[in-house]
């Protein structure tokens, strides 16, 4: 996910901590620069920060510039008091794929449908589906929980192995009982 593009991107002002120098004896120290980008990896976040520096100029002389730099956040940056960061470009990491639906693939859509069949002595009858099941009737009206139960209950009414229906339906009708053979 990225939040505002280049083109309307305004850096915003961020402190940013510069190492220190035991050789040259200087303590760690704090500027303010301009943050431009933030970017989420898998090592963690890294701003790229606008440091003031100089730089000399075609005609010789010295004219003020800035030194952008990826650092490392929050190890080398802090906020500035009162400074709105939600509008600086950010680019996120998308989410890892879920294991559970890796593994088990899409969600099929929730509730049943029942496919109506045609049976003796007057009794009708019919096939339990889930919805997005070959077997399935097109258009046919989604059955909630408590309803495919019901139907379920029926002697006339039969549940579906292709799809699943009879897996999902038979331990709420029967309990789990009949799965270990006690």
């Amino acid at each position: 996910m990225t939040t505002p593009s280049d083109d309307t991107a305004r850096p915003v002002p961020v402190r940013v901590v510069l190492p220190a120098d035991p050789v040259l004896e200087h303590p760690q120290q704090e500027v303010v620069a301009r943050l431009w980008k933030r970017r989420q990896t898998d090592a963690g976040w890294f701003y790229l920060v606008g440091l003031p520096s100089y730089r000399q100029g075609a005609d010789g002389g010295v004219e003020a510039a800035e030194y952008r730099v990826w650092v490392r956040a929050p190890e080398h940056v802090r906020p500035v008091e009162g400074v709105d960061y939600e509008l600086v470009d950010t680019e996120r990491l998308e989410p890892p794929p879920s294991v559970v639906r890796e593994v088990l693939g899409e969600r099929r859509p929730a509730g049943w449908v029942l496919r109506k069949v045609g049976g003796s002595r007057g009794r009708a009858g019919g096939v339990l589906h889930a919805p997005d099941c070959e077997e399935a009737p097109q258009g046919a009206p989604l059955l909630d929980l408590d309803s495919a139960l019901n139907v379920a209950a029926s002697p006339a009414a039969r549940l579906c192995t292709l799809c699943g229906c009879a897996q999902e339906l038979t331990p709420m009708l029967h309990g789990f009982d009949h799965l270990g053979g006690s």
